[in-house]
């Protein structure tokens, strides 16, 4: 149950469903709750098949591209740190109306949800175990934790507000930054002890 949590929890934080709740909503604004819910469990089943294609072949992309574990590890360090230092210093919001009232799986599928940085944290987690049933576990663990904030969106944003929703996502990025770092770490001793040392 450990392994399970320490996949699902990062993989959680880079879902950033508090930081993507305001988007999400002031894009379905022109809804009922009612339709805004069934549009946003579509987007996450979604992204949740794009997730477990992506951990379930990640592994062998990375052989046909001759990539290494360190590789995908150092960059998806980077990548990560990147989207965590816009969690504490985000844009000024930008104008939804261009979007499309109902948006069918871009943006909110993808890359809000299944992102660059998230699916290259679970092409890391797959190749590692082959997929296993714990990273697996941990893919849905988070994703339960994500579509459970989603579907209470509307009530929650009314309790919290742009504040507390912005204060949420800001202290995610501080975690994740933490995060990031370690998987640079890790991904340069990786480099050091299985390729630079043969």
């Amino acid at each position: 149950m450990t392994g399970v949590f320490e996949i699902a929890f990062p993989l959680f934080l880079i879902m950033d469903p508090l930081g993507n709740l305001p988007v999400c909503l002031s894009m379905l604004k022109d809804f009922s709750p009612q339709r805004q819910r069934r549009i946003l469990l579509r987007e996450l089943l979604f992204a949740l098949g794009i997730i477990i294609l992506f951990m379930y072949l990640g592994a062998g992309l990375m052989k046909v591209l001759n990539i290494h574990q360190s590789t995908l590890r150092i960059a998806g360090g980077v990548i990560l740190f990147i989207i965590s230092m816009k969690m504490i210093f985000p844009k000024p919001e930008s104008s939804t109306s261009e979007t499309e009232k109902d948006p069918f799986i871009v943006p909110i599928a993808v890359p809000l949800f299944a992102g660059p940085s998230l699916l290259a944290a679970v092409m890391v987690y797959g190749s590692r175990g082959d997929a296993d049933l714990t990273v697996l576990s941990g893919v849905l663990l988070s994703w339960l934790a994500a579509f459970g904030i989603m579907m209470t969106g509307p009530t929650l944003a009314r309790i919290l507000g742009k504040r507390g929703l912005r204060a949420c996502e800001r202290l995610m990025g501080l975690i994740l930054i933490l995060l990031a770092v370690q998987m640079l770490e890790d991904g340069v001793a990786y480099y050091i002890s299985n390729v630079l040392v043969r």
